[in-house]
């Protein structure tokens, strides 16, 4: 029930589904054919050792002590000292094979040992046991190995990537012989495909201005909302022109290790230069272009800093006649460092907008061309019902168009797989299994007749499009949406008015009929609330405040984000605001009572046809209200 009037905004187009022709990946250097023979070697060197201190088999380990008493009794044969231990065999026979049993102890020496030994007869050999193979192996290289291992383990772990500790960079070519992209698959952008065609002509022939001792652009920057084709447009001028695209994303010089991006940056750009005439494009600038100084800093300088300072100065060091144009995209301008900004940086600034209603009919054309459309599809009703949407939204509808069709066994797209597909994106899937009550349902109905009466009553507003009490998303119960007629991008102050009665003719509908309000006009309170506030603080609308702003935000340029705000005005001039605002909802709101009370039979009508359709259109809106006389 709280989901009225237009539908959220978001529009250029999006890039269809390509192939990308990628150089093979580096091989692991497990995966070689020398690291095979490395463990091999490591596991002989093992083995070997084993081999050499391991004690002779089949030998009994005896006490030192049981030892010496076997040399008094002269009951030892030989014996062989080597390092830290003493084996041999005994006189005495092992009463299982009949063998004489071998023994094997660990010595505590003392200096009469050989003496001992000469004195019983015993056959004794020294050998010196070296152990530097072991030594090495053990102390030093399995150690230092698993350190090494367990190095690169962590490196991959945190960064995944190639080459050792990611160093390696991760730029992507798209080669000219893969699948381009022209401006033919770009639609809803003219204004900067014009701009790009000139960066077109420079690299086809990057001489030709230099003739006139003009110089082409270092860098050209696309400034837009997500969604409206920025990374789309890069590769179409790389297409168009017929050179290497090289493709990276912002965030993916930054890692854990200090100098790692700065590094890539220049292997970035000397790939650039050795296959010049090319384009270097940089999704997500905003990750390594952030001004500098904001925030705190470990040790004053980090890695995206450096990053960014490294970024400037290949900018700024390579030589534009060589025909090495640098893109990027963003869709936060505000926060750039001004360096980067300045002429022979990023000498262009191209924005790429939200598509008006004939970009946006020629995204969905573009999107529609390989389906099956049927005969009532008409996409600029499409495009009109979509005000503020961008091509990814736009190629999303046409997606859940399709899979509408599927799901009902559709042949082709109809226009209600369309308007059901646009019902989703705006007020999410229909809940078909959350029932409401009869009570529940007579209310919800009549609260949307409420909003419905009221906009098709007031002067300025847009035609009411189609009314359903059908439950979609997490908390709408029920939507009105109307169509507007043409694009706007300026409000007065009466279309504004007229909007806080239509927010309000929902709540005024309850209380006519039910003498009591329920909880399913919150979010129209909060939203004639905001606009109200907005009508007095930001748009000068009041005559008692004047054409003044109170109040300062800082505002994203295209997300539309707004920061807490500072407020910059007395006391006296916040209960002057409040008062304000509070004003013009009531005039919204008595606005809206007076519509409802003297047009209450088509009120009556209007709920009444709700409640046994669920959902009507606004031609049937129409035939209602000129029947009941209202």
């Amino acid at each position: 029930m709280d989901k009225k009037g237009k539908p959220p905004k978001g529009g250029a187009s999006q890039d269809k589904p390509r192939i990308e022709i990628r150089p093979p990946e580096e091989q692991k250097f497990w995966q070689r054919p020398g690291f095979n023979l490395l463990v091999y070697l490591l596991l002989f060197l093992g083995l070997l050792y084993f081999w050499q201190t391991k004690p002779p088999q089949q030998a009994r380990e005896i006490p030192y002590s049981e030892f010496l008493q076997y040399v008094q009794k002269d009951q030892v044969r030989e014996a062989v000292v080597a390092g830290d231990v003493i084996a041999g065999t005994l006189k005495i026979k092992d009463p299982k094979t009949g063998k004489p049993e071998r023994f094997v102890t660990v010595p505590l020496w003392h200096s009469n040992l050989a003496e001992l030994l000469a004195k019983h007869g015993v056959k004794y050999t020294v050998r010196y046991n070296s152990h530097w193979l072991g030594d090495l192996l053990f102390n030093w290289v399995l150690p230092f190995g698993l350190l090494f291992l367990f190095w690169i383990w962590i490196g991959r772990r945190f960064t995944p990537g190639k080459g050792f500790l990611n160093i390696g960079n991760r730029v992507r070519i798209h080669p000219e012989g893969g699948a381009k992209v022209t401006f033919e698959d770009v639609a809803g952008a003219e204004e900067a495909k014009e701009e790009l065609g000139e960066v077109i002509e420079f690299l086809k022939d990057p001489s030709r201005i230099a003739r006139l001792g003009g110089r082409m652009p270092k860098g050209v920057l696309l400034v837009g909302p997500p969604g409206t084709g920025k990374t789309l447009l890069a590769r179409a001028v790389s297409g168009e022109a017929g050179v290497p695209f090289f493709n990276i994303s912002g965030s993916e010089f930054i890692e854990m290790f200090v100098g790692v991006g700065a590094a890539r940056v220049r292997e970035l750009f000397q790939q650039a230069r050795e296959k010049a005439p090319c384009i270097v494009f940089i999704d997500e600038l905003d990750a390594i272009g952030r001004a500098r100084g904001i925030g705190p800093v470990m040790g004053g300088h980090d890695e995206r800093e450096q990053t960014l300072n490294q970024l400037l100065t290949e900018m700024d060091g390579f030589d534009p006649s060589v025909g090495v144009v640098v893109m990027a995209a963003t869709n936060r301008p505000e926060i750039l460092d001004k360096a980067l900004l300045r002429a022979g940086r990023f000498d262009r600034q191209i924005v790429v907008d939200k598509p008006d209603l004939e970009a946006r009919a020629a995204i969905l054309r573009l999107h529609t061309r390989d389906m099956r459309i049927a005969a009532d599809v008409d996409l600029r009703v499409v495009a009109q019902r979509t005000p503020g949407f961008v091509g990814a939204d736009l190629a999303n509808i046409a997606n859940e168009a399709a899979i509408r069709a599927v799901r009902e066994g559709h042949e082709e797209i109809t226009m209600a797989d369309f308007e059901a597909a646009i019902d989703r994106v705006i007020a999410g899937p229909e809940k078909k299994h959350r029932a409401l009550n009869a009570e529940e349902k007579r209310r919800v109905a009549y609260h949307e007749s409420g909003h419905t009466l009221v906009a098709e009553t007031v002067p300025t507003a847009e035609p009411v499009h189609k009314v359903s009490i059908i439950p979609r998303g997490v908390a709408a119960l029920g939507y009105t949406l109307q169509l507007p007629v043409s694009e706007k991008f300026l409000s007065t102050r009466e279309e504004l008015r007229d909007q806080l009665a239509i927010l309000l003719g929902g709540r005024v509908a309850e209380e006519v009929v039910f003498g009591d309000v329920s909880s399913g006009a919150q979010n129209d309170l909060e939203r004639a609330s905001e606009i109200a506030r907005a009508m007095v603080t930001q748009l000068g609308m009041s005559e008692r405040l004047g054409p003044v702003t109170y109040g300062q935000r800082q505002r994203s340029a295209f997300l539309g984000v707004e920061g807490p705000e500072e407020r910059n005005y007395s006391e006296a001039t916040a209960q002057l605001i409040d008062a304000e605002v509070r004003g013009l909802v009531e005039e919204g709101h008595a606005r809206a009572r007076e519509i409802i009370e003297s047009r209450r039979a088509g009120l009556e009508a209007l709920a009444k046809v709700l409640q046994e359709k669920e959902v009507i259109d606004g031609e049937e809106v129409k035939r209602i209200l000129d029947a009941a006389g209202g």
